[in-house]
């Protein structure tokens, strides 16, 4: 085992997140060599926005598995990250990725944004 794939996944994802996530990767022209890119990055209305999309993993990632589906991200976000669970919203009005983050003090109205 590599020294950097996690025994315990940092976040967690619903049953409707893994089908999507699936779906996706499913998709024909998918790069096989891509894992699901799990981070943060600086700006949003709150401070941080959560990034989520699949990339190559880069050296120094945290790679991890979640229900057969691939994951990465690096090392310092665990700590905005760690316990966090994603969601998919497949309806009308609300559709896409949702984070329930318990590091975040505060979240914007459009729940991509945060605050630790």
């Amino acid at each position: 085992m590599a020294l950097d794939t996690l025994l315990s996944t940092p976040v967690s994802f619903t049953a409707s997140a893994v089908e999507e996530l699936t779906r996706l990767m499913g998709e024909p022209g998918f790069d096989q060599q891509q894992k699901l890119r799990v981070g943060v990055k600086g700006g949003g209305c709150s401070g941080m926005t959560y990034v989520l999309g699949f990339d190559v993993p880069k050296e120094g990632d945290m790679q991890f598995t979640f229900e057969g589906i691939p994951c990465c991200m690096e090392a310092a976000h665990q700590i905005y990250l760690y316990g966090m669970n994603i969601d998919w919203q497949g309806g009308l009005n609300s559709r896409g990725f949702t984070f329930n983050n318990p590091n975040a003090s505060s979240t914007c109205g459009c729940g991509t944004s945060f605050a630790v």
